[in-house]
């Protein structure tokens, strides 16, 4: 990127040079005679005034981001909000697929020297970019700007996974936690209690009965972040304390796994594999062939509005609890690309202040549902007269109160593939023990953590 700045420098430097010397030779000679010193003043405060009078150009940055539908539409607009906000910076917003694409373009970016200024970065992943020098350390901006910044203003629940080494890498943006999604219709027709499932044996129970009306009772990936969920409300850890060693093959991390396998061995779950697996979980729910699922609060939304048209009415509630509650946190934060220029960075400073503010987090979460990030959000009126009119958006703040962050260790985005496929395997090959395949999971997440 800085070779071709320099060189987009060098050009802009070269057409500066060839503008002011033809200047220049207008006003020393017009229609064949030299004017003048008199008329080279007179010309040259004529070009001052007009300097003055033209606005300089916009510093423009790019911004990546993931996620479409309503995700894009809150982005899109926030970015439009900030370009009609200031008239010293402009920000590109580009689409780049899920998590995953996005990670992926960014680092082949950086390495051609062609990054966003900013980016979404999922919380996991923070400890791998910043690591490997790809993005800025945003405590001196911060402590230069923290009259205005406010940081103690943002959810602690959600700031675990904003510091990396003790330094502050990201701000909180689109945040989240799983929820429990339920079709309220559908257990009352079963006969089942709406407030319900509030634990796991409840879970089980619910399940059966909506077996024999031919329904399931939820349709769930193996998804490494409910997974997370579920080893936490059994009391353990994915890793240990000093990220060197995989702990989820502990008993409490076991245990996750023989519940699903049960439940989907005797079809009272379902759990889909692949990479419509997801896809597949929200069709479930939404052809009410099962009565719930785990989804991000970032759905919210969009799945009140599946169901106000498939006519059945939604509740949501904290994941089901085994010895407690326990939720990981998710979603992105923003965050600075770290071989922009000077210039770029003050602008992506901007930018990722203005994205971040109480009214930013406030429209993001009304409009998508991902988490309100800042405690004053939390508490206008505006918010309080939401929660009451759409009590189904509360849920995941008031989940906090059990969430954790997800680990950063560099290595973990590998290792989290490592569990998910043991987990899958474990599920759909009947003579494979979850204590066996998860063994064989942390055996090959030891080398990557200890490397």
């Amino acid at each position: 990127m800085e070779l071709v700045k320099k060189l987009t420098g060098l050009t802009l430097a070269v057409a500066m040079s060839t503008t002011l010397a033809a200047c220049g030779a207008t006003n020393e000679t017009q229609n064949g005679e030299e004017t003048t010193g008199a008329g080279n003043a007179v010309n040259a405060n004529a070009t001052a005034n007009e300097a003055a009078a033209t606005p300089e150009k916009k510093i423009t940055i790019k911004y990546w981001y993931a996620f479409g539908d309503k995700i894009e539409e809150a982005k899109q607009h926030l970015v439009q909000e900030f370009n009609a906000s200031q008239d010293k910076y402009e920000v590109v917003a580009e689409h780049q697929g899920n998590y995953d694409d996005l990670h992926a373009k960014v680092q082949a970016a950086f390495a051609a020297g062609d990054a966003p200024a900013v980016s979404d970065l999922e919380i996991a992943s923070t400890g791998v970019f910043f690591r490997s020098g790809m993005i800025q350390e945003l405590t001196e901006y911060a402590e230069r700007d923290k009259e205005e910044l406010q940081l103690d203003d943002f959810n602690k629940g959600l700031m675990g996974n904003a510091y990396v080494d003790g330094k502050l890498v990201g701000l909180p943006f689109m945040r989240s936690t799983p929820i429990l999604y339920k079709n309220v219709t559908m257990l009352k027709d079963a006969g089942l209690d709406p407030a319900g499932p509030k634990s796991w044996d409840e879970l089980e129970q619910y399940s059966r009965v909506l077996k024999e009306k031919g329904k399931l009772g939820m349709t769930v990936p193996a998804d490494i972040w409910f997974y997370e969920g579920l080893v936490a409300q059994s009391g353990g850890q994915m890793l240990s304390e000093d990220g060197k060693t995989a702990t989820f093959n502990s008993p409490e991390g076991v245990e996750p796994v023989t519940f699903w396998k049960k439940l989907a061995a005797e079809k009272l779950i379902k759990i889909p594999v692949g990479d419509e697996a997801g896809a597949t979980a929200d069709k479930d729910f939404a052809n009410q062939l099962s009565a719930f699922k785990f989804a991000s609060t970032a759905g919210v939304t969009g799945t009140l509005e599946i169901a106000k048209a498939n006519g059945f009415e939604l509740e949501t509630s904290f994941m089901p609890a085994n010895k407690s509650y326990g939720v990981p946190t998710g979603g992105c934060q923003l965050v600075m690309t770290s071989k922009s220029t000077d210039e770029e960075k003050e602008a992506a400073w901007a930018f990722i202040k203005f994205m971040t503010t109480k009214e930013a987090t406030i429209y993001q979460h009304k409009h998508v549902g991902y988490l309100p990030t800042r405690m004053s959000a939390i508490d206008t009126d505006e918010l309080k007269e939401h929660f009451q009119q759409f009590p189904q958006f509360k849920v995941a703040v008031d989940q906090l109160e059990y969430a954790r962050p997800r680990p950063m260790e560099t290595a973990y985005p590998e290792v989290a593939k490592l569990i998910r496929e043991a987990i899958e395997k474990a599920i759909l090959t009947p003579d494979v023990e979850p204590q066996d395949a998860l063994n064989e999971a942390a055996e090959k997440a030891n080398k990557l953590l200890s490397k």
